[in-house]
């Protein structure tokens, strides 16, 4: 599994919902057109049996699974790789752990220096943010388009903007240079699979 060069990136929205829940959401936003889940889960409980039904189903749509911060959880059920932050350990450890065929992506900020020491350290994707208000990390710095813009002209990967990204603004990041959109609320909060498609069309024609 290779990590896409564009498209939705969706992460899940845990707070509030059953694990039931979830899986009706990831499945709605799969069938709208998501071309990667990230499980993303800060309650204190057990992932393992959640994370698994999602790989189930993310391999039913042929689409990556990847664990928000948890290296040892990715290896343990077999996930196709992992997303870290700066503080969630090397991105050395996670690929001594999960082999090479392991999708690896890293959280810049708003930080091009992150970026490029990252893509020498062999990862698979670069992620700024946040560049507009959200509720999922309220108190994250703001992220900013010349960030993107001059991220485009130096790495080589996939470039993932995140935070607060709604259809009406998604297509200034595209246009500073993102490939990738990673939403969490856009999408989970209401009609996962309308909301997929509304975003899947920005991948279309990224000037509208």
């Amino acid at each position: 599994m290779i990590f896409p060069a564009t498209g939705l990136y969706a992460i899940t929205q845990t707070d509030g919902k059953t694990n039931p829940d979830i899986i009706e959401d990831v499945n709605a936003a799969l069938k709208g057109g998501a071309r990667v889940i990230q499980y993303r889960d800060k309650r204190s409980t057990d992932k393992v049996s959640l994370a698994k039904q999602l790989l189930s189903l993310c391999k039913q749509f042929n689409v990556p699974l990847l664990i928000n911060d948890d290296a040892e959880l990715a290896c343990q059920i077999g996930a196709d790789g992992v997303h870290i932050g700066k503080n969630d350990g090397s991105v050395v450890t996670a690929r001594n752990l999960l082999g090479p065929k392991a999708i690896i992506g890293v959280s810049c900020y708003d930080d091009i220096d992150i970026a490029l020491q990252a893509q020498r350290d062999g990862v698979d994707y670069v992620a700024f943010g946040r560049f507009f208000p959200s509720n999922s990390k309220p108190l994250a710095l703001p992220a900013h388009t010349e960030t993107l813009q001059l991220a485009k002209k130096q790495i080589k990967l996939p470039i993932v903007a995140i935070g607060g990204i709604l259809p009406e603004n998604g297509h200034t990041l595209l246009t500073a240079g993102a490939d990738v959109l990673a939403v969490i609320g856009g999408v989970f909060d209401n009609d996962p699979e309308r909301s997929a498609k509304t975003y899947s069309k920005l991948f279309n024609n990224p000037s509208n």
